[in-house]
């Protein structure tokens, strides 16, 4: 079981910064994927950005040259450091784990199998 618990969001305005934590009870053991998701107002959940137990990293397309995802083993600590922020980013955002890895899978929300509660990012213009 791994729990995981977000934190750092709140309400920015265009153009600005935020940066998101994830504290994990433990990343899982062996490969394994953490991944930042967000689901803005009456939409799905989509992947926003994962990054592998060996470093590699993915992100969409919209937030690609914005927002880096970075981890601290030692702390068990998953970041999303999001600048230029705009308000389309407004959302909840999760993070996630996903212990049983598949490469091309990392943005696909059927992939995680750990979820945290969300925090709340919202972007005014």
């Amino acid at each position: 079981q791994v729990r995981l618990v977000e934190s750092g969001g709140g309400s920015v305005q265009a153009g600005g910064s935020l940066r998101l934590s994830c504290a994990a009870s433990r990343f899982p053991s062996g490969r394994y994927v953490m991944g930042w998701f967000r689901r803005p107002p009456g939409k799905e959940r989509e992947g926003v950005a994962a990054i592998d137990s060996d470093g590699s990293t993915q992100y969409a397309d919209s937030v690609l040259g914005r927002f880096t995802i970075s981890k601290d083993n030692a702390k068990s600590t998953l970041y999303l450091q999001m600048n230029s922020l705009k308000p389309e980013d407004t959302a909840m955002y999760y993070c996630a784990a996903d212990p049983d890895p598949r490469p091309w899978a990392r943005l696909q929300t059927s992939s995680y199998d750990y979820w945290g509660q969300g925090t709340q990012v919202t972007v005014s213009s």
